[in-house]
């Protein structure tokens, strides 16, 4: 009898196992590793993008996420990278270029997406780069289209003569973006001037000293400064910022032309769902972008007098939040 009900018992679960393969074991779980450089709005959006569009993907159940943030400190990304590679993680998200940096040199095996980057080919130092990085890492990359910021400063400012270019001289990715949109405003007429902070501890300073001398300034997006949003906001007095992204606009700014991190992250989230279900391999896959548009910081505009309806009425909408 008792063999009889064992075998009874054994019937049913195969029977169960038909009918839900999830319930016995069949679905994969996989490990995640997530490394953040520093907390701001930014790279939190595009952390949260990327987690719920994988969950949506695989299934709560199914996704395990191990999260670390470097604190803005670029050696303590490759410590948060080394660990995740002793874990085996299944796929690392790598969020802003110190973190994608430090990922890219601790594996060649485990897949590696990027997010927040602006430019990988700056990034990762490689040269003739064509959009595809090749190996173990691809992503996407925050990057809006450098010469329409460099217009909205004609667009909004048509009689500043000084655009003062304020970044963090630590970031490629900023040098990039100042490069090139210092380019764009020399071909609109402005006379422009770089000021540049090593880091947090000098962003009053050198934001203070931008101001006293541009009519308008122009933050790229920046890691270092959109941790820093207050700082600058004191320094600046009524000097406008025109910024590359709506975390620093919405902390100092007046205007953008970015792009929704949260969206940025879900893109990511994607991409990392068709590479660990075996759908696409990384090593082929394009860098992604999303769409920017035109924003304002309603707040900042009422503080400087900007008539925020007749932004509006230009295509720009309130950032939210």
């Amino acid at each position: 009898m008792k063999k009889i009900l064992t075998l009874a018992l054994a019937l049913v679960m195969m029977a169960l196992c038909v009918t839900s393969l999830a319930s016995c074991g069949n679905s994969a779980k996989y490990t995640v590793g997530v490394l953040q450089l520093v907390q701001h709005d930014a790279l939190d959006a595009a952390t949260k993008g990327f987690k719920d569009a994988l969950v949506a993907e695989l299934g709560e159940e199914n996704v395990e996420f191990v999260e670390q943030n470097a604190n803005g400190e670029s050696a303590v990304c490759n410590t948060i990278a080394a660990d995740f590679v002793s874990k085996k993680v299944d796929l690392i998200l790598a969020n802003a270029t110190a973190a994608l940096q430090a990922a890219s040199a601790a594996t060649e095996d485990i897949p590696v997406l990027g997010t927040s980057i602006t430019e990988y080919g700056v990034a990762l130092e490689l040269e003739n780069f064509n959009g595809t990085v090749g190996g173990n890492v691809s992503g996407t990359s925050d990057l809006a289209p450098l010469d329409q910021q460099a217009a909205m400063v004609k667009e909004l400012y048509p009689d500043a003569k000084k655009v003062g270019l304020l970044f963090c001289s630590a970031e490629p990715n900023s040098r990039y973006q100042v490069d090139k949109v210092k380019e764009e405003l020399g071909k609109l007429g402005y006379e422009c001037k770089e000021f540049s902070f090593a880091d947090s501890n000098d962003v009053a300073t050198v934001a203070s000293a931008a101001a006293a001398d541009s009519d308008v300034l122009y933050v790229p997006t920046d890691n270092t400064a959109a941790s820093c949003t207050e700082s600058i906001l004191g320094s600046i007095g009524t000097t406008p910022v025109i910024a590359g992204e709506p975390g620093i606009c919405g902390g100092c700014g007046v205007a953008t032309l970015g792009i929704s991190y949260y969206d940025l992250g879900v893109t990511t989230g994607k991409m990392a769902a068709k590479i660990l279900k075996g759908e696409a391999k990384v090593s082929e896959m394009p860098i992604e972008y999303t769409t920017a548009s035109k924003m304002y910081n309603k707040e900042r505009c009422e503080e400087l007098g900007i008539d925020t309806a007749a932004l509006e009425a230009k295509g720009y909408s309130a950032i939210e939040g």
